[in-house]
């Protein structure tokens, strides 16, 4: 099949559609087309990957359309906080959270937008230190997880925050008459959390890796390019070698089964997965894979310097633009939001959240390329 890539993907990226989902409580799940869903209400998931869009956004245009969309993500963020820590994750349209406390995946997925957060010196400190509060809080909750993916998400959010100088100090004293300027968040321990995380990938992987077989469980599913990307992330950050290693083995064996040979990035379907030893379900391809797997590939060509990992992060991004499976684009030009993802018989014509932060993600990257 020959693919035709959109031939005008913008080089700006408008938060309009974001804009459109979003309330004055945060960003809705679930649209049907364009309209968002209100029934499904609201997710601290969702938020915590809108956070980490509207902050690349404003990172890029400095407008304070944007900056507003940081507050109402972070806001949300803020009071899904439990005392402990944790997260809750599912809100009704009642403003009312319907758990005490999210999934580890969850957990995850907001330290990555708060380190994030924090590592754009554009982002006003009041906000900042808001992100630090909540990180200083979330620590001893952060060393009780195990879920693979969960440990993914917050070691880029940890290692991210930590590459930015001066991101664990606050700017302005709290009420307890610190000085301004004095350290808030303990470094060696996270540091300590960086390494025992990434231990815990690297074992995960040293207990199913075979010859045939390079990857961290028996199965091959969602989030999947988190887990290499993290060890990539944790491996400049630590003493271990083995963590660049077991990174660039897992992002390999990856890359083995999602770009065919027609010279275009295919995931694995979410309709059965990949199970070991049995062949990849074909569908649903989402989009939140191809942009996952293009930050994997473009930290390893940072770290690595090699050509492919940049060629593969590009054919990650013009996956949303057609060069697919279906040769069709997934944005859509009349909203400007992108669909939920490729069936057998065509695309998902649904636009929910996940999907367009997603693509605002891939965008930052890779968009001017």
């Amino acid at each position: 099949m020959e693919n035709v890539i959109d031939s005008t993907p913008t080089s700006t990226l408008s938060a309009d559609y974001l804009r459109r989902l979003t309330d004055d409580t945060g960003i809705f799940q679930h649209t049907k087309f364009g309209i968002p869903d209100r029934s499904k209400g609201y997710t601290s998931d969702d938020n915590a990957r809108a956070l980490i869009a509207a902050v690349l956004l404003y990172k890029t245009k400095q407008d304070q359309a944007s900056l507003d969309l940081v507050h109402t993500y972070l806001a949300f963020i803020y009071h899904a906080q439990n005392e402990n820590g944790s997260f809750r994750n599912f809100m009704d349209y009642n403003r009312t959270f319907i758990e005490k406390t999210g999934s580890e995946d969850c957990q995850g997925r907001c330290l990555w937008a708060l380190g994030v957060t924090i590592a754009e010196p554009s982002i006003p400190d009041n906000l900042q230190n808001t992100c630090k509060f909540m990180i200083n809080r979330a620590l001893p909750f952060l060393e009780k997880i195990r879920a693979p993916r969960a440990i993914g998400y917050a070691l880029i959010g940890l290692t991210t925050m930590l590459d930015t100088p001066g991101a664990l100090t606050y700017t302005f004293p709290f009420a307890t008459g610190e000085k301004s300027g004095a350290s808030f968040l303990p470094r060696t321990r996270i540091e300590s959390l960086i390494q025992n995380m990434g231990i815990r990938l690297h074992n995960l992987y040293q207990g199913h890796a075979s010859a045939d077989w390079h990857w961290f469980e028996d199965k091959v599913t969602y989030g999947n390019a988190m887990l290499p990307w993290a060890l990539f992330k944790a491996s400049q950050h630590s003493n271990t070698a083995a963590f660049q290693k077991t990174a660039q083995e897992s992002l390999d064996f990856l890359a083995e089964l999602t770009f065919v040979s027609e010279g275009y990035f295919k995931p694995i379907g979410s309709h059965g997965w990949l199970q070991r030893g049995k062949p990849a379900a074909p569908y649903d391809e989402q989009p939140i894979e191809a942009s996952e797997m293009l930050m994997a590939c473009y930290e390893a060509y940072k770290i690595l310097g090699v050509q492919k990992y940049h060629d593969q992060a590009l054919l990650c991004y013009q996956w949303f633009h057609g060069r697919n499976s279906r040769n069709e684009s997934l944005i859509d030009r009349q909203t400007g939001g992108c669909y939920d993802g490729i069936h057998a018989v065509g695309l998902n014509l649904n636009q929910g959240s996940e999907n367009i932060v997603s693509y605002c993600m891939a965008h930052a990257v890779m968009g001017n390329e």
